[in-house]
């Protein structure tokens, strides 16, 4: 059961939402398709916490997430980078 001291992780959840979007502006779930995965596993796991008000463990997950997403991103830069793409 959530503790109800624990504030809500609203900018963790900020955070992991804008590097997701960032992933997406880069086609990471092409190019970097391990990380993408595992953000978003991450990402959809913490959703379900912070509905539950499972604060902690939710915040723990979104920011796994967020740093999932950006090795995605990075990572995806690299390659589109790397096959001539323009960014």
């Amino acid at each position: 059961m959530g503790c109800s001291t624990i504030p809500a992780p609203v900018q963790d959840y900020a955070l992991a939402r804008a590097a997701l979007e960032a992933c997406k502006a880069v086609e990471a779930a092409r190019y970097s398709q391990g990380y993408y995965h595992r953000g978003l596993e991450n990402y959809a796991r913490a959703e379900v916490l912070y509905r539950e008000r499972e604060y902690q463990e939710a915040r723990e997950l979104f920011v796994r997430a967020r740093l999932d997403f950006e090795k995605a991103e990075n990572s995806a830069q690299v390659q589109r980078k790397k096959s001539g793409e323009v960014l």
